[in-house]
C-alpha cells in the first residue's frame, strides 16, 4: 500500500461543489492533519452544456464525467459529488468509498411573492431540470406548466427573479448549504415529491485499487447515510432508466437498527404512479432496495420505463 503525504482531490468548479468538498475536507484534515490535501476543479459537461435537457444528454453522469476520467488518469486521488449525480454503475476501476452526513432530502418551492404550491395561479410556468419533479408534483397540479432550466443555483435564481419562470423546485440541500433558506416557499413532503436517489448525501469516490486512499476515507463514512442511500441506489440499479425516467427513493431509519425505503415510479404526464414502501434491517440494505424494485416492475412500472427511455425530453430555457 503506497502511503502519501500529499491527495489531490477533485470536485467540480461551482461554489456548492466547492463548498461541498470543503466539508469533505474538514472531516479529512481534522482526522488526517499529516496529509496535505489539494483541490483539482473541473468543469464537467452538465456544467458547459446548458442548452439541452439532462435527460437528453445521458442524465446523471453528465456531472461525473470529467471527475472520474481524472482519477483513472491519475490527476485526482479522491472525487467529491452530490450523491445524487452519481450513477449506479462505477466504471470498472472506481468506487464508492464514503458517504458523508446527509442535509435536507426533501424538494422545495421557490415561487414569486412567496406563494406554495397550491397558490399558484393555474398556467404557471414552474421551472425545473427534472423529469422526477415535474411528473409527481403534475399528479397534484394538472393546470401548471413545466418547463426546463439549467444553470448553477445561483444562475436558477437570478432566471426566477427575472421572471422567466413564475416558480422553480430545487433541492432543499442546495439552497440550505449556501445559506439560502430565505427563498425557499415551501418544503414538499417526501409522499408529494419522492426525492431523487441520494439527494441531499455526499459521496466520495476513488480508485478500487488504492487502499490507501480507500482506508482514509472508509474512516469518515457515514454508516447510517451509507445503508439509506444503499438501499436507494439499488432500487435504481435493479429499476434501470437513471435520469431520464421520473424515479423517486428515499430511504430513514425507524429504529436503532431498521430502515424504511419509500420508492415510487412515474409517467411524465403524472397519470400513472406506481409507488410502494418497504423495510429492512440496515444489513440488508441491498436487498431491500431490490426487492421493491421487483415488487414495482411487477405491479406495472416496467412499462412505464420501457415507454419513457423513447421518450423525446422538453424544451430547455435559455441558459
Amino acid at each position: 500500500m503506497q502511503i502519501r503525504s500529499t491527495l489531490i482531490v477533485g470536485t467540480r468548479d461551482s461554489i456548492l461543489a466547492r463548498l461541498q468538498t470543503d466539508m469533505a475536507l474538514k472531516l479529512l484534515k481534522e482526522k488526517y492533519p499529516h496529509i496535505n490535501f489539494e483541490i483539482n476543479a473541473a468543469k464537467t459537461s452538465g456544467d458547459k452544456i446548458l442548452n439541452k435537457p439532462l435527460a437528453e444528454m445521458g442524465g446523471r453522469g453528465v456531472f461525473v464525467k470529467e471527475l472520474e476520467e481524472a482519477l483513472l488518469e491519475g490527476s485526482a486521488d479522491l472525487v467529491v459529488h452530490s450523491l445524487k449525480d452519481l450513477p449506479t454503475e462505477l466504471p470498472n476501476n472506481l468506487t464508492l468509498a464514503a458517504t458523508l452526513e446527509r442535509a435536507d432530502s426533501r424538494d422545495v418551492l421557490l415561487s414569486k411573492n412567496n406563494c406554495s404550491f397550491s397558490e399558484l395561479p393555474a398556467g404557471s410556468r414552474v421551472a425545473t431540470s427534472s423529469r422526477r419533479r415535474a411528473a409527481q408534483l403534475s399528479s397534484l397540479r394538472t393546470d401548471l406548466q413545466f418547463v426546463d432550466i439549467r444553470g448553477n443555483i445561483q444562475t436558477r435564481l437570478r432566471k426566477l427573479d427575472e421572471g422567466q419562470c413564475d416558480a422553480m423546485v430545487l433541492a432543499a440541500a442546495g439552497l440550505l448549504r449556501l445559506g439560502l433558506s430565505e427563498r425557499i416557499s415551501q418544503y414538499f413532503s417526501p409522499e408529494e415529491s419522492t426525492p431523487a436517489v441520494g439527494q441531499g448525501a455526499l459521496g466520495i469516490e476513488c480508485r478500487k485499487d488504492d487502499k490507501f486512499v480507500f482506508e482514509l476515507l472508509s474512516a469518515i463514512n457515514d454508516q447510517r447515510v451509507w445503508a439509506c442511500t444503499k438501499a436507494e441506489r439499488a432500487f435504481l440499479k435493479k429499476l434501470g432508466g437513471g435520469c431520464s425516467v421520473p424515479v423517486g427513493a428515499h430511504a430513514q431509519f425507524v429504529s436503532d437498527n431498521e430502515i424504511e425505503l419509500k420508492a415510487c415510479v412515474t409517467s411524465l404526464d403524472g397519470k400513472e404512479i406506481h409507488a410502494g414502501s418497504s423495510r429492512a434491517k440496515a444489513q440488508n440494505a441491498e436487498l431491500l432496495g431490490e426487492s421493491l424494485a421487483e415488487q414495482l416492475i411487477s405491479g406495472g412500472a416496467a412499462k412505464i420505463i420501457e415507454q419513457l427511455l423513447n421518450a423525446a425530453p422538453g424544451n430547455v430555457s435559455p441558459p
